[in-house]
């Protein structure tokens, strides 16, 4: 049966899977590349293009090999990246530096000014980002490196989004003319939206900065949905990879969008994308604003429905922290907790160690743990944890079901809810909905999706959704978990939105240690 390959790029590595017409996924290899972090600045995160397009042909071609696929018969290439990551290209779309990654948080001034400044001017662009612009995107980070690399500025001729620039890279594009930027990354990072024409207009970007004069129409170009061509892979690419040269590459966009596509999202469903942050994907025909998320946009995630994503900024990331503390690993610590009750450390653990991504849009916040004694123990700080990460999405959830957004179903998708049980009961108990999980890993999934489309094998996202998604599972909540989260759950938002805003309103917190207390206590007894 026909055959495509679907790939993703990760914030530590690549993953291709190879996708069959009809049996869905037959093979999958993955290769790392490094991060760059800086010691003395915690906010610094790049990552080489040159990393990440070696290790895609390292492993393209692992997959070809263990599955045993002639590189002929792959009949199209589509591929995902984390996002906001930026790169500044020259003439020649050689990079001017690495990327800013998604996590690289320098640009915190430059999103502060972005905002007051958009809402003074009255910029229609900032309600639709839920109010607030956000460090980890693209028109922060670049003002950034303008201001950041003088001896650069000059040979500047656009800056590109992650999935933007692999697709031209393997497309053989030689030119900003030939890019085709995704509406998914535009939309979501860039204040792109047809609503008003595209991005914001030229007065207000020199208004920010005048290093930002001429800035749009470097950013010009047609921006288009994953239904659409983004180019073929060229005769250099081709034979780095082990594929046939000409075969379509779609469209590209980031991967929490199409790891919903991947989990066989519908309307009416929310998938947490629960990796080292988490992205929470919905999607409806027709939307409104939703304030502090990340982008309400058409087309970002299905051409036909409006996308709507919102998140947080670590997840996995706070785990791999708790144990790394304590001189362990994850696995090691998780190991008993299957048989801790609900509320029975007496923690209540804000998941703000990399700042707030959605409601508050506040990257000067960090983490808060309240309840310690001098008895508790890391692996009661990681299923804390746990629990403080499904508190933070069920008030994301409320917040978009308050503004129009249907919440029919929770699928928790990423690579942490197959192999952590115990996240996917806790998130159960503390919506109370019933959560789904497929039964394997849906990254690369989407991006095959959307390569079966690209090749003319399916001619709806619905049909190929239909013939590949992995089956899913339902894990129903616990009724007395439930009702223990319930309490724990209004103590959170209670502290969530008293410590999270610099304008909250004066609320009286003196009741919140007692009453983990005693919640503790009685899940003791």
């Amino acid at each position: 049966m026909p055959l495509v390959a679907g790939v993703d790029f990760g914030t530590l590595s690549v993953r291709v899977t190879l996708v069959d017409s009809d049996k869905g996924p037959i093979g999958t290899a993955s290769a790392e590349y490094p991060l760059h972090r800086k010691r003395d600045d915690p906010d610094f995160a790049t990552q080489s293009h040159e990393d990440q397009m070696q290790a895609l042909m390292r492993t393209t071609r692992a997959v070809l090999e263990r599955t045993g696929t002639a590189g002929e018969d792959v009949l199209a290439l589509a591929l995902d990246t984390t996002g906001s990551s930026v790169i500044p290209v020259d003439a020649q779309l050689k990079p001017l530096d690495d990327y800013y990654l998604w996590c690289d948080h320098r640009a915190k001034a430059e999103a502060e000014e972005i905002t007051t400044k958009a809402h003074a001017a009255g910029l229609e662009a900032i309600d639709w980002c839920g109010g607030v612009y956000s460090h980890e995107w693209g028109f922060a980070k670049l003002l950034h490196w303008l201001r950041h690399n003088p001896d650069k500025r000059d040979r500047l001729a656009t800056a590109l989004e992650h999935c933007d620039m692999v697709a031209a890279t393997l497309a053989g594009a030689a030119s900003p003319a030939e890019v085709k930027r995704s509406v998914c990354a535009m939309g979501h990072k860039w204040l792109w939206n047809p609503r008003w024409g595209g991005l914001p207009p030229e007065e207000f970007l020199v208004s920010l900065d005048p290093l930002l004069a001429s800035v749009r129409a470097k950013l010009g170009g047609e921006y288009l949905t994953s239904d659409r061509i983004a180019g073929h892979l060229s005769v250099e690419w081709a034979a780095k990879l082990g594929l046939k040269a000409g075969i379509p590459i779609p469209v590209g966009a980031f991967d929490a969008h199409w790891d919903a596509v991947g989990s066989h999202i519908r309307e009416g469903d929310v998938v947490n994308v629960v990796g080292t942050s988490t992205c929470i994907i919905a999607m409806a025909k027709e939307a409104q604003l939703v304030p502090g998320v990340c982008g309400v946009v058409p087309g970002s995630v299905h051409p036909d429905y409006t996308g709507i994503e919102a998140g947080l900024s670590a997840t996995g990331d706070i785990f791999e922290a708790i144990a790394r503390r304590a001189g362990t690993t994850v696995a090691e610590l998780s190991q008993g907790l299957e048989n801790y009750r609900a509320g029975q450390t007496g923690l209540l653990r804000l998941s703000w160690d990399n700042g707030d991504r959605t409601v508050l849009v506040n990257s000067e916040l960090g983490g808060v743990t309240l309840g310690w004694n001098l008895l508790h123990t890391a692996q009661d700080e990681l299923f804390a944890a746990i629990e403080g990460t499904a508190f933070h999405t069920r008030i994301i959830l409320e917040r978009m079901a308050e503004h129009g957004v249907r919440v029919d179903r929770v699928i928790n998708a990423g690579g942490i809810p197959q192999r952590n049980e115990v996240l996917n009961q806790v998130y159960a108990n503390v919506l109370n909905k019933p959560v789904l999980v497929p039964s394997g890993v849906p990254t690369s999934l989407g991006s095959g999706i959307f390569a079966l489309l690209a090749a003319g094998i399916y001619s709806t996202i619905e049909a190929a959704q239909e013939a590949v998604c992995l089956p899913l599972r339902t894990v129903q909540p616990d009724p007395a978990a439930a009702a223990v989260y319930e309490r724990l759950y209004r103590l959170y938002r209670d502290v969530y939105f008293g410590l999270g805003r610099r304008d909250a309103k004066p609320i009286a917190l003196g009741m919140v240690l007692p009453a983990l207390r005693s919640i503790a206590a009685g899940a003791v007894r």
